[in-house]
């Protein structure tokens, strides 16, 4: 016979023990973690001087590209060209933020640093004002401060950098007539926010600290 429910009168929810709930797509087994945690404990870390090699440390790169897909960070483009730095260099970088800055190895470092902490931004815009202000020709001047516009400056960019107002409205001004010095005070702006900001983790880092190790130890087997 079915059963009777009076009309305004509260009933708990039916129950299912035992049935064990469906775990979603989003969800990980404590099993799979386990594994997952055991080959990153295996998997030694290295440093590598260009962005195609197969190692370990690239592939750690590649895995925390996937997973920032949904995040502002978009694919890191190709390194800059350098060679391996000495172990004086290395130990240099510590000594001045400007050695750092000045050296490619440095730079590509520091934005692998940059990288980690989702603000490598601000190492691409600085290197793309580096380019606009070795640039001479006057379509090719307007070109690339619109895309460095619509790349670090534009809100609606999700690589967007952080200016103060007063650098902003002086940007805007300056994109009626662009020049290779367009975004000077926004380049220094964000040098200095690297410098104060970024820099004293990055030398407290792994990153840098299994740099110099390696470096350090290559020195001296050789």
């Amino acid at each position: 016979m079915p059963a009777v429910y009076e009309v305004g009168k509260q009933y708990p929810e039916p129950e299912y023990a035992g049935r064990p709930l469906p775990m979603s797509q989003h969800e990980t087994s404590p099993t799979v973690l386990r594994r997952a945690s055991n080959h990153r404990r295996n998997n030694p870390c290295c440093f590598c001087w260009c962005c195609c090699c197969s190692c370990s440390w690239n592939e750690d790169r590649e895995r925390a590209w996937r997973a920032s897909r949904d995040t502002k960070l978009e694919p890191i483009p190709n390194c800059e060209a350098c060679a391996k730095p000495t172990t004086e260099e290395v130990k240099g970088w510590s000594q001045s933020f400007d050695k750092l800055m000045k050296n490619p190895a440095g730079r590509n470092v520091f934005r692998e640093f940059l990288r980690t902490e989702y603000s490598e931004e601000n190492m691409l815009f600085w290197l793309a004002c580096e380019e606009l202000k070795s640039e001479c020709n006057k379509h090719a001047i307007d070109e690339k401060a619109r895309m460095i516009y619509e790349d670090y400056i534009s809100i609606l960019s999700p690589k967007e950098v952080s200016l103060d107002s007063r650098v902003r409205e002086g940007i805007n001004r300056k994109m009626q007539e662009p020049s290779s010095h367009t975004f000077d005070d926004a380049q220094l702006q964000i040098y200095t926010l690297m410098h104060r900001d970024s820099y004293p983790r990055f030398l407290n880092s792994a990153v840098y600290k299994a740099l110099l190790q390696s470096v350090s130890r290559s020195s001296s087997e050789s």
